[in-house]
């Protein structure tokens, strides 16, 4: 089965959680200071896309879910549910680069 989001992109159905859930997170908590956006590299502020972050070859669903567990100096202490971190996971791997 496979899910397409964003800019129509295919992505096989066997990520962590919902990409299109995690979208809407992303885009509610996190757009504010990242571009969330598929495809986008226009960097603000010094931090990176989600498509960059997606690209970065050490992105993995394990180590995504220890950084966003992980306090880190500026940025804010988003609080998500396992399947909210999930989901947002699932959107950042859907976006990898084929």
């Amino acid at each position: 089965m496979l899910v397409s989001i964003g800019g129509g992109r295919a992505f096989a159905a066997d990520l962590p959680g919902d990409p299109i859930l995690g979208r809407e997170i992303a885009e509610r908590q996190c757009a504010e200071c990242h571009i969330v956006a598929p495809g986008e590299d226009v960097v603000l502020g010094g931090l990176p896309t989600f498509q960059m972050m997606a690209d970065d070859p050490s992105a993995t669903e394990t180590s995504l879910r220890v950084f966003l567990q992980t306090p880190h100096g500026e940025m804010p202490d988003i609080v998500l549910s396992r399947d909210q971190t999930s989901d947002l996971i699932a959107y950042i791997l859907g976006l990898k680069s084929r």
